[in-house]
């Protein structure tokens, strides 16, 4: 690979890396041309850009970008696809109804602007929420006591004019 292709995929990553706040490297290794198309169709669907890329390249890319991805070097080894999302916890998800296979394995995310490594995170990814849920979440809970307290006067307005009515048509 000339020098100038190399240096045009280092700028390309960096570029993703940047686009999308989340990223996993997986192993792609023992996926055959079915699954591995399968593989690229559902990331699709779900917005995942999947690339197999060059470990050596993948680290220049790591290594001229802002953030320290210094965790992520040991597992730049052997075969490795980067999947890039928008969304922390869909490759996860994703990568968990592969799992029975042992295939793709993971081998480290960023996720969250957080460092996971190794397989045996991928229960924890799956789980993570987007901050969007996390937000929708707490507004939830900030409602629940005002609608609890509105529906309580509500109910309670309607009793009191229940017993006021009966106490006023009750002879005297």
């Amino acid at each position: 690979m000339k020098k100038e292709v190399k240096d045009t995929i280092i700028v390309e990553l960096g570029q993703k890396l940047k686009e999308y706040p989340h990223f996993y490297l997986v192993d792609l290794a023992g996926l055959n041309a079915e699954k591995t198309s399968k593989l690229r169709e559902q990331c699709f669907k779900k917005e995942i850009k999947l690339l197999v890329v060059k470990n050596t390249l993948l680290q220049k890319a790591f290594d001229a970008s802002d953030i320290d991805f210094q965790p992520l070097y040991e597992t730049l080894k052997g075969s490795t696809a980067i999947m890039f999302t928008h969304v922390a916890n869909d490759p996860a998800k994703l990568l968990k109804e592969y799992k029975k296979e042992g295939i793709p394995a993971l081998k480290a995310a960023y996720a969250e602007e957080s460092f996971y490594v190794g397989a045996d995170k991928l229960e924890e990814l799956a789980s993570l929420k987007s901050k969007n849920e996390v937000i929708a979440e707490i507004v939830a809970l900030l409602q629940s006591p005002a609608k609890n307290v509105i529906s309580a006067l509500q109910s309670g307005g309607n009793t009191i004019h229940g017993v006021l009515k009966t106490l006023g048509e009750r002879p005297e």
